[in-house]
């Protein structure tokens, strides 16, 4: 993929607020650890979204090699491994990627994955049998979202499965309260995406939206 000037502004400013401004918070978000209403429905969301993502892999994946782009703190990457393929698990942030493999030294199926900070959109990774973008590419303008998800389904031998956020009057209701929160605590704007624009450019298997308070996004796999 060409990566366009907004495509790498836009990069910078997630790996910055990952990696510095909500580092506490979100390792918060992805552990048991007591939160707030809104980010506990966020995370009970990405909990249900993860189990969907999951839900179409194979049980057996002895064998595949896998690509958890954005891996985050590395719970899908995990659940892979526990299938048997092999992983990586690449995030813009290092600080999260270490939080990953900190959290994933006390599990035995850890050895299968491979945790990289960097940009998942290099070509250097190769080839996987599955790549899963889940939430990585909703920060994104679309015509860079659907460029990114484009280049990477060229490197999936059997699917690439991705979230995006729907454009819904929903969503943009909560969006404009999301600016109501602290500077420090807002993340880089989520960008709605037209489910009609993406079907048209990608070959749409099947989806599944996902809604839970303050997580609203919409799983889909492309074969």
């Amino acid at each position: 993929m060409m990566q366009t000037l907004t495509y790498e502004r836009r990069r910078g400013e997630i790996e910055t607020y990952f990696d510095r401004t909500a580092m506490a918070a979100w390792a918060a978000l992805t552990s048991t650890a007591p939160v707030g209403r809104i980010r506990a429905s966020v995370r009970a969301g990405r909990d249900e979204m993860r189990r969907t993502l999951l839900n179409w892999l194979p049980a057996d994946m002895t064998g595949m090699r896998v690509l958890d782009a954005g891996c985050g703190t590395g719970a899908l990457a995990l659940a892979v491994a526990e299938r048997g393929a092999e992983v990586v698990a690449i995030d813009l942030s290092p600080q999260l990627v270490a939080l990953a493999a900190q959290r994933a030294a006390v599990n035995p199926f850890a050895v299968r994955v491979e945790f990289r900070s960097g940009d998942m959109m290099d070509p250097a990774l190769g080839e996987f049998d599955y790549v899963v973008c889940m939430d990585s590419v909703i920060h994104y303008a679309p015509a860079d979202a659907i460029a990114a998800l484009s280049a990477l389904k060229t490197r999936a031998r059997q699917a690439l499965l991705f979230t995006f956020a729907p454009r819904t009057k929903l969503l943009t209701v909560k969006l404009g309260l999301g600016k109501l929160f602290p500077r420090k605590d807002r993340s880089p704007m989520i960008e709605p995406q037209s489910e009609a624009r993406l079907r048209a450019a990608m070959n749409v298997a099947r989806t599944q939206k996902i809604a839970s308070g303050f997580y609203i996004s919409q799983a889909v796999e492309v074969r």
